[in-house]
């Protein structure tokens, strides 16, 4: 099983990764790169993008790098730093990097940036292994 296969049968099953509009760039083991556009609907009342968008994001990238192998993997621990100001209209790109790849857990840090190639959030996550696929 291809890291694409099993990212594409995620995300075919992935509803709000869809409402968020993500989409695919590249995929290896470990690794993902997947870009958004922020929408009106995603803005908070301080007319800045909520902090949950950026989060929910980070999350899918984090999801796609740590499962991308077939070993279903679930969230163990998350953190977010926001860095700067998200607007409606912002394009922003996601890129998951592997840290370390364990036999039960992996560390995974994801760098999120806008279309001007500015950092607007850092994520750092833990993954725990099922030992059971995602793709069977």
């Amino acid at each position: 099983m291809t890291p694409e296969q099993v990212v594409a049968k995620m995300l075919a099953e992935d509803r709000f990764s869809q409402w968020l509009g993500i989409e695919l760039l590249a995929l290896k083991e470990g690794y993902a790169k997947i870009s958004m556009v922020v929408r009106p609907e995603m803005i908070n009342g301080l007319g800045i993008v909520h902090g949950g968008i950026c989060f929910s994001m980070a999350d899918s990238a984090f999801a796609f790098a740590c499962n991308n192998r077939n070993q279903e993997s679930v969230a163990l621990d998350t953190s977010i730093n926001f860095l700067k100001p998200v607007m409606v209209n912002d394009r922003l790109t996601a890129e998951a990097i592997e840290i370390h790849n364990g036999r039960k857990t992996g560390l995974y840090q994801i760098s999120i940036y806008n279309q001007k190639g500015q950092q607007v959030a850092l994520f750092k996550g833990t993954c725990f292994r099922t030992g059971k696929p995602v793709v069977a």
